[in-house]
């Protein structure tokens, strides 16, 4: 019988991706995750021995803890941190049952750039529609929840890279970004390692309005709309920004479970 207390693999991996997801802290050894150096999507490492850095980084806020196996240190975390009124539950299994269950993807931990005052720091063109809306929504869902974009003139994202330790993306020239036929968001699926069925769908999408291939998917022509609309509608980067991680959050749901309803009138009106 499950612990009231403990989440499966398949109940966790149904909530990845998600914004009401859970925060997910990874609290294994280092020695241990040396051993097998991957994330669950959108872990973020923390000492076990800094339970109250950990209470100030989570804020109240819901999580799942893991460890390698799931047994003394996450069970143990998520223990004290339910003492303490936060809703915490322990991994079944930790890494190594996320590991071995067919379909769960994991963050290749090397990918992801070094923290800047805690967070990932990015930097891309002003005036984004699809690839610059497109990646930090991958990134603040399934890398880094507390990732940080900052949107600057073309010609200034190298020396804003360079001045503060962003990482550049979507620009000709840098490692994140378009490669052949194929754009940012691919790009950042192969290196992050991200593969599945639901992202590779989406990426078709995002691909085919990105780089004006609309035959790759019918939905890539709406894509294409409702971001040009939403960069007409905001004059904030940032509050455009907010507004098309939702439009992603939809979307990737389409994408995950929702390809095969359709909609008619009358509703009873056979197809």
């Amino acid at each position: 019988m499950a612990a009231p207390n403990e989440i499966t693999v398949p109940q966790l991996l149904r909530l990845i991706g998600l914004p009401d997801a859970p925060l997910i802290v990874d609290i294994s050894i280092d020695t241990d995750f040396a051993d097998d150096p991957f994330l669950i999507p959108a872990a973020f490492r923390h000492p076990h021995t800094d339970l109250n850095g950990l209470k100030t980084r989570l804020a109240g806020r819901p999580c799942v803890v893991t460890c390698q196996k799931g047994i003394k240190l996450s069970q143990g975390m998520a223990a004290r941190l339910r003492c303490d009124g936060i809703h915490a539950e322990y991994l079944q299994g930790g890494n190594y049952g996320w590991r071995d269950h067919a379909g769960a993807p994991r963050v290749t931990a090397s990918a992801i750039p070094p923290l800047v005052d805690g967070a990932t720091l990015w930097v891309t063109r002003h005036r984004p529609k699809i690839d610059r809306i497109a990646c930090p929504w991958l990134i603040r869902r399934f890398v880094d929840r507390d990732a940080r974009v900052l949107f600057v003139s073309p010609t200034e994202v190298a020396g804003v890279a360079e001045r503060y330790g962003a990482t550049p993306f979507d620009m000709e020239g840098v490692f994140w970004s378009h490669r052949e036929d194929h754009c940012t968001f691919d790009t950042m699926l192969t290196e992050f390692g991200l593969q599945t069925p639901a992202l590779a769908q989406l990426a078709t999408v995002i691909r085919a309005a990105d780089t004006n291939a609309h035959d790759l998917a019918p939905q890539a022509a709406g894509l294409l709309a409702l971001s040009v609309g939403l960069s007409r509608q905001y004059r904030s980067d940032d509050a455009q920004l907010e507004a098309g991680l939702s439009m992603y959050d939809a979307l990737y749901r389409w994408a995950r479970d929702g390809q095969d309803e359709g909609h008619d009138w009358p509703a009873e009106r056979k197809s």
